[in-house]
This record gives C-alpha cells, sequence and structure tokens, in this order.
C-alpha cells in the first residue's frame, strides 16, 4: 500500500491530519519523514542561543513554510548583545535572520524572537521574502524604516526599540536618517506603504527616522503604541497627523507621556475611529476632552486607569457613545456604581460586551450586579475575572437577566462556588465558552454541571484536576475544548 500512494497523495494526508498524529507519521520511513516536513507550512521554534549554528540546514528541510516563529531560551545570551558581538559557537540574530531569508522564501508570517538585529539585515531578508505580508521583529537605534518600501505586500508589522536609553548615544549616530538626499531613493508609490496593522513599542520624543514612516503610512487601519514616550523627534511628530486620518483602531499602552497629545490629534484629524484601547496612562482632563470632543463613532473601548476614570468619563461615554458595543474596565477604582448604573441604563439595546475586570465596585456595592443585568439585556459576553471576593448571590442575580450571554470570564473569582454554576445552566442555555480557573471553591461537582447542562458549550478552561473521567467523556463525545 505505501508503494502504491503517490507523494502528492501522501502529502495530502497529512496535511489533513489532527496535529496529536502528525508527528508520528515521521517515524514510519525516511519517505514519509521527507514527505511529513515538506507538507509542514508553520512552524515554531524555540533554540537554544549557545548552539544555533545548525539553523540553516534545519530550515532547508522544511521548504514550503509560510508562517515561522523563531523564539530564543535564553534572553541572557549572546543574542541579545549588541549586534557588533559574535561568537563561533552561536549565530547573532542577524546570521539568523540571513538563513531564515535564505531558506524559506515563501514565508508570508515571520515573528523573530531571538534578539534584536540590524537595519542591513532588513534589505537581506527583502531579497529572498518579497511576499511577507506580517512582520514582528525588533532592531536597535538609530531607528531606520526605508527597508519597508522592498516588501510590497507586507500589512502588518510589529516592532520593537530594543536599545538602551537614549542618553547613551549621540546625536552623531543618527544623522543618516534625517531629510537627506538619498530621500527619493526611499520613496514609496504616490499611494505610500501597504501597512494597514503597525505596532510600536519602546520609541522616544528623540528618535530620528520616524518621520518617514509616519509621511508614508497613508493605510493605517490599527496603531498600537506600547511604552513609547514620544512618536520620534520634533519634524516626526508634525508627520505623525498623516497617519491618523484613516485611523480605526487605536491601543496605548504605558505610553503616558504622549496620551494626551494622541488623543487631541486624533479628536481632530480623525473621524473614522471605531475601537479604542488605553491602558495605565492619561490624564482626566486630556481624556475628557476627547471623550466630549472626537467626531469618531466609538464602539468599543478598553480602559485599564485605575487613577485617571471616573464617573464623569462614563456619563460623557453614554452621552457621546451611544452605539457602543463594547466596554472593558480594569482595575478602574475610582468608578463607582451610580457611574455604571447610569451608563447601563443608557446603554440598555445595544452593548453586547461588559468587562469589569479587578473592579472594586463590584464587591464594594450591594446590588449593583442585579441592575446592570436588568438593564443588559442584550449582554453577549461578560468578564469579572479577579474580583476575589464576589460571592454567589451577586452573581446569580445578575445571570437571571442575561440569557442571551455566550461567554463569560469568572477566571480568580474566588468567592464564587458550585451553586453559581448550577444557576448559570438554568439562566444561560445559549453558553458556548466559560472561565472558571483559579475559582477555588468550585470543584468537580461544579465542572460536571456545566459541561453537561450547556447544550451549546465549546470551550471550558478549569484546570485539569478539577475535570473528572465522566466530565472529560462528555467533553470528548459533544466535541467540548477543556483546556487547563
Amino acid at each position: 500500500m505505501e508503494q502504491l500512494l503517490c507523494d502528492e497523495l501522501v502529502q495530502e494526508i497529512f496535511v489533513r491530519l489532527p496535529s496529536s498524529s502528525s508527528s508520528s507519521v515521521s517515524l514510519v520511513c525516511k519517505r514519509w519523514l521527507n514527505l511529513h516536513r515538506t507538507s509542514i507550512n508553520s512552524l515554531s521554534l524555540r533554540i537554544n542561543p549557545n548552539n544555533s549554528t545548525s539553523i540553516p540546514s534545519f530550515l532547508s528541510r522544511y521548504p514550503h513554510l509560510s508562517s515561522l516563529t523563531i523564539i530564543s531560551d535564553n534572553n541572557t545570551s549572546p543574542l541579545f548583545s549588541s549586534p557588533q558581538s559574535n561568537q563561533s559557537s552561536s549565530f547573532s540574530p542577524d546570521q539568523i535572520l540571513v538563513s531564515i531569508a535564505s531558506n524559506c522564501s515563501n514565508l508570508h508570517l515571520l515573528r523573530f524572537f531571538a534578539g534584536p538585529v540590524s537595519s542591513s539585515s532588513f534589505f537581506s531578508l527583502s531579497t529572498s521574502c518579497k511576499q511577507l505580508t506580517s512582520l514582528h521583529i525588533s532592531s536597535f537605534r538609530p531607528l531606520c524604516f526605508r527597508w519597508l518600501i522592498f516588501f510590497p505586500f507586507l500589512k502588518e508589522l510589529s516592532f520593537t526599540n530594543s536599545s538602551p536609553k537614549f542618553d547613551d548615544f549621540t546625536a552623531g549616530d543618527f544623522n543618516f536618517n534625517s531629510h537627506d538626499k538619498d530621500e527619493a531613493l526611499f520613496s514609496p508609490n504616490s499611494s505610500g506603504l501597504p501597512l494597514e496593522s503597525l505596532c510600536l513599542s519602546g520609541i522616544g520624543a528623540e528618535d530620528h527616522g520616524m518621520g518617514w514612516l509616519w509621511r508614508n503610512c497613508t493605510k493605517l487601519r490599527k496603531l498600537n503604541l506600547k511604552n513609547c514616550e514620544g512618536v520620534g523627534d520634533g519634524a516626526s511628530f508634525s508627520s505623525f497627523f498623516n497617519c491618523l486620518k484613516g485611523l480605526q483602531e487605536l491601543e496605548l499602552r504605558t505610553s503616558r507621556t504622549i496620551v494626551d497629545g494622541v488623543l487631541w490629534q486624533l479628536a481632530e484629524h480623525c473621524n473614522s475611529l471605531n475601537s479604542l484601547l488605553l491602558y495605565d496612562g492619561g490624564s482626566r482632563e486630556g481624556l475628557h476632552r476627547f471623550i466630549s470632543r472626537t467626531r469618531s463613532t466609538l464602539q468599543r473601548l478598553d480602559f485599564r486607569l485605575p487613577l485617571d476614570l471616573d464617573n464623569n468619563h462614563l456619563s460623557a461615554v453614554a452621552e457621546n457613545f451611544r452605539g457602543l458595543v463594547s466596554l472593558r474596565l480594569q482595575s478602574c477604582c475610582l468608578v463607582t456604581g451610580e457611574g455604571l448604573k447610569n451608563l447601563g441604563s443608557v446603554m440598555s439595546h445595544g452593548l453586547q460586551e461588559l468587562a469589569l475586570i479587578n473592579c472594586d465596585v463590584v464587591e464594594r456595592e450591594p446590588g449593583l450586579l442585579t441592575t446592570l443585568g436588568q438593564n443588559l439585556r442584550g449582554l453577549k459576553k461578560l468578564d469579572l475575572s479577579f474580583n476575589e471576593m464576589l460571592a454567589d448571590k451577586e452573581l446569580v442575580s445578575m445571570l437571571v437577566s442575561c440569557k442571551n450571554l455566550m461567554d463569560i470570564k469568572l477566571r480568580g473569582c474566588r468567592g464564587i462556588t458550585n451553586a453559581s454554576m448550577v444557576s448559570m445552566c438554568k439562566s444561560c442555555k445559549v453558553m458556548e465558552s466559560v472561565d472558571i480557573k483559579q475559582c477555588f471553591r468550585i470543584g468537580e461537582q461544579g465542572v460536571e454541571v456545566v459541561l453537561m447542562n450547556l447544550p451549546r458549550l465549546r470551550s471550558v478552561q478549569v484546570e485539569e484536576n478539577k475535570v473528572s473521567d465522566v466530565a472529560k467523556t462528555w467533553a470528548s463525545q459533544k466535541f467540548i475544548e477543556v483546556v487547563d
């Protein structure tokens, strides 16, 4: 039979095998081993930084890779030193990237977490991997993004600046990134770069080279700024407005120094924003000004602002964003039950997702969840994770009214018991996903109740030691995924 099956048919069989059994076929014979390797199009590698010289020969065995993730085992290894460092026992990040370019010309997605690389390595990558649509990578100062013009299909870029503090560099290091005579050589066509999603981490207020990027990101739909103290030097900031006009999603994480300026420019230049995530940074006045003045019709808000979000912001949200479908609050300790109840009454027909994660108002004000449940009968997703003192009585009184819930997260709610699971199964018949990890008072019986009494259930996240043999059998028969 093995001889009757041609290579193409064997490869097609391998592609259709579940991941749990696909690794075993390579043990049958050398032919199957080679065919199995050529049928693989997605690979994740965790490499030993002190023994990485075998990477080229290993990658050459997988000629049809379209997705590749490289992760280093040791962040303190030579891989994470400066790009000039080189040791005979291992490849530098630059050398690893060159190996990928030489052996993986069909890549569409590359996640490179084996250390920062130099700008010159991006040009080497572009000569072979022109089909890349998604790239996750890091580099050192001086920052340069002009290599992007050689990736005509790149839609998503995640870039981390891995340099030490800016003070360790001199101004002379950045001269080649200014507006010099080579600008015309590195300019895309009039339509700009193809980038639609951009994630930047570690950008400073004095970084040169950012202006070129902002001027040419004319198609951005999603922008994510993490741990950023700026969006580039003065000239870069004036170009930053260029990419805001068509923006639909914005995420600002731990970038407190630039939040007010970015939100101000959004209110002035962007009418298309529908999703805003703001974590750990901003000012009350700046945020309130944005909510009140923006001309965008936001549908999704996600805030983790322990000291910056209060009832005045919730009132402004209720007044200006009547089309809101998702509201997520984390650790917002200044918000009170009154503010949430007022917002709930206004959003009673439209809000589909509510998250109150580690918000002490849930435990501080009895009856709040009951009122929210009565007002927000259209809720499909509810996240009350890490409200450790949340009691059965409060949760049950809300679930009675939330008959449309499809997804609930109760992770870290130490106070709830099996009784809540029984009530949930009676009230929420369309539930599809349940997260009850770190709920220490929910035991095997509660897990069995969930698995056996929710007819549309597809996924449960819970500790493996709480899943009895009976529950495992039932989950297998009903194709329910149980995740530890």
